[in-house]
């Protein structure tokens, strides 16, 4: 098994005094990463905003969650991302998907093209971005990207590239992710562009079952090299599991034991929520958990008794 690693994703537009300041505190308290998404809305340029965290902490690795493909051409990427590899001596991880917020296309007035279209695109950028960390010289002819003797430079300080996170929750993503990616974040489907009703259903537990086995069928013996990683929507400690699962049951129209075993939600008392990832491990390899802002804190305890572990 893996050992737990735990993430912290935050998501509001900091000033960058208080951003350094948070990146220290969740380096003191044991959190592995910090991450940020990539959306148009109220957060900090992911990527300065990364080069500045890894900046003004030693140990903390840093991370995307996710870079929206669609956003960034892969050769650009992959020169960026091999820079603040460097500037941060192989602390980047570097999560890339294939869009979905649908709004953020409307903002930048970007095309939405159907799913299939842009995971495919994706695809070609993950072999693009591949082969520009692993070959000093890259010629690529793909039906979306073409390169013709380009440069890899500069070189990453991660021999072969930093960490590649893809995530999803449609089986052709995950079993791209599978063949791809070092670390594997299973997440409800966002094949709608928002978070509504069908993502909701999507996070109940007995969808996980199924693809954490396509996962698994894809990845074949590379299995034992890759992370389960999950971002978490709701966390609570503090409050008896059985009482907050009961809360929810009737807020979302879910049985309760449903919402106990989905991988988005985290509450109970402190040592019902480490049993809970000790056994999630077992059973299904979730070994890397992320939380947000609000709960670097209180969740500070568990991380205390499992990283590393």
């Amino acid at each position: 098994m893996q050992p737990f690693r735990f993430g912290i994703q935050l998501s509001r537009s900091l000033s960058l005094r208080s951003w350094r300041e948070t990146a220290r505190k969740i380096e003191d308290l044991g959190y592995s990463t910090l991450f940020i998404p990539d959306h148009f809305d109220d957060q900090l340029g992911p990527l300065v905003a990364l080069t500045v965290a890894a900046e003004a902490t030693t140990t903390l690795k840093v991370g995307s969650l996710v870079f929206d493909n669609d956003y960034r051409h892969p050769l650009v990427l992959a020169k960026e991302c091999a820079t603040l590899d460097l500037a941060s001596e192989g602390r980047l991880e570097v999560g890339i998907g294939a869009g979905w917020m649908r709004t953020d296309y409307e903002q930048a007035g970007m095309t939405y093209d159907e799913p299939a279209l842009r995971v495919a695109r994706m695809a070609e950028a993950v072999a693009v971005l591949k082969a520009l960390w692993r070959d000093e010289q890259v010629d690529f002819a793909g039906r979306h990207y073409n390169l013709s003797k380009a440069q890899g430079l500069p070189r990453p300080h991660t021999p072969g590239g930093p960490p590649l996170i893809i995530g999803g929750g449609s089986k052709r993503v995950l079993r791209l992710a599978a063949a791809e990616a070092q670390i594997v974040g299973i997440n409800p489907s966002l094949a709608s562009g928002e978070v509504g009703a069908e993502t909701i259903a999507g996070a109940a537990a007995s969808h996980y079952g199924e693809r954490v086995e396509w996962v698994r069928q894809a990845a074949g013996e590379r299995i034992s090299e890759i992370e389960l990683q999950s971002l978490v929507f709701m966390a609570e400690i503090g409050r008896p599991q059985a009482v907050v699962a009961e809360e929810l049951s009737q807020a979302f129209g879910f049985p309760a034991e449903e919402i106990m075993g989905s991988p988005v939600a985290l509450f109970g008392t402190e040592d019902e929520i480490v049993a809970t990832l000790e056994e999630r491990r077992l059973l299904s390899g979730f070994n890397y958990w992320v939380l947000h802002e609000a709960e670097i804190d209180s969740f500070a305890p568990v991380v205390a008794r499992l990283a590393g572990r």
